[in-house]
């Protein structure tokens, strides 16, 4: 009975591996109309007498607040200078992220039939790390000074936690990250497990659309801190039940466990060894365990409640 139960498994995974081989396949023929336009560079040659031009062509990314003065100040100041010769060095050959995009792209456009391929700009934005990637509707705006990698002289102020990051490998799940937000519905976030249930949908959205991109890079971890979480998994669910933490609309929790943080807030002497955000990692298997249960389509799990994916998934941490 043993052997068969094995076998069965063994069966199961084997279809579905073959499946998501299949659709992989369809994906792979999908056409995408892509083109990264490079502003940072236009804007790091205009001069006074092509600005004009440069700003019909890019209205929306000229306050009119300003006049024309403050953007050739801009242009001239030494430091952007400096910005612009940076990002060059690093994003001189684009060709690498371009087609992670195409591929990122080609995902969206299979699995929501409504998506339109938005114009993807490239900028820089004083290194402003909290709004690396802006998406809309027609849009996206990708600030590469903000990706130049984590021990790059500019970031020489910037928590560790935050610049690991800021690297190139980081573009891409940035801009699915965007993505994710705008497609999950779920309006009520009062408890801990409501954010660990957000934030697990958004690591899932990545799973799907990203299928290439390990895990550790997903949720922006390194490779010895998604291990440290795997190793620790179910102790750290086994303190969040033991504590009463999941249904707790306690306002320190998301500081502790969901929000980026050099470590997690344990109050335990283990704590400086823990990457922060486990709370999210929770989250993400929690909703893995949802998916594999159940035959709900990715926008059927984006738009689930916490509560339904936290019956349903019957999740059990690895041991």
């Amino acid at each position: 009975m043993k052997k068969f139960h094995i076998i069965l498994l063994v069966a199961i995974i084997f279809v579905s591996c073959d499946n998501e081989s299949k659709i992989e396949k369809e994906i792979a023929t999908v056409d995408v109309d892509l083109t990264i336009e490079r502003f940072d560079r236009l804007f790091a040659n205009a001069d006074e007498a092509s600005l004009p031009e440069l700003k019909q062509a890019y209205p929306f990314m000229f306050s009119r607040r300003y006049n024309d003065s403050v953007w050739i100040n801009r242009i001239q100041d030494t430091l952007q200078q400096q910005l612009n010769i940076e990002v060059d060095k690093v994003y001189g050959d684009f060709k690498d992220v371009e087609d992670e995009m195409y591929r990122f792209y080609q995902h969206m456009t299979y699995y929501f039939k409504e998506f339109r391929t938005p114009r993807v700009i490239t900028v820089t934005n004083d290194v402003d790390y909290r709004n690396k990637v802006i998406v809309t509707d027609s849009i996206a705006l990708v600030a590469l000074d903000t990706y130049l990698g984590a021990s790059h002289d500019f970031y020489y102020d910037i928590y560790d936690y935050i610049k690991l990051n800021m690297d190139k490998d980081q573009i891409v799940p940035d801009l699915a990250f965007g993505y994710a937000e705008k497609y999950i519905y779920q309006p009520k976030r009062k408890s801990l497990l409501d954010e660990m249930i957000y934030f697990g949908k958004t690591l899932y959205f990545k799973d799907v659309m990203l299928p290439d991109t390990p895990d550790e890079i997903k949720i922006g971890y390194t490779k010895n801190q998604l291990d440290w979480a795997t190793l620790n998994e179910e102790n750290i669910w086994q303190h969040f039940v033991e504590n009463e933490m999941l249904f707790s609309t306690d306002s320190k929790l998301p500081a502790r466990f969901i929000n980026p943080a050099p470590f997690s807030k344990f109050n335990l002497e283990l704590d400086g060894e823990s990457p922060g955000r486990l709370g999210q990692y929770i989250g993400w298997q929690i909703v893995r365990a949802y998916a594999e249960k159940s035959d709900a389509s990715l926008k059927e799990i984006l738009n689930a409640t916490a509560e339904d994916i936290f019956n349903n998934a019957k999740y059990k941490p690895r041991k």
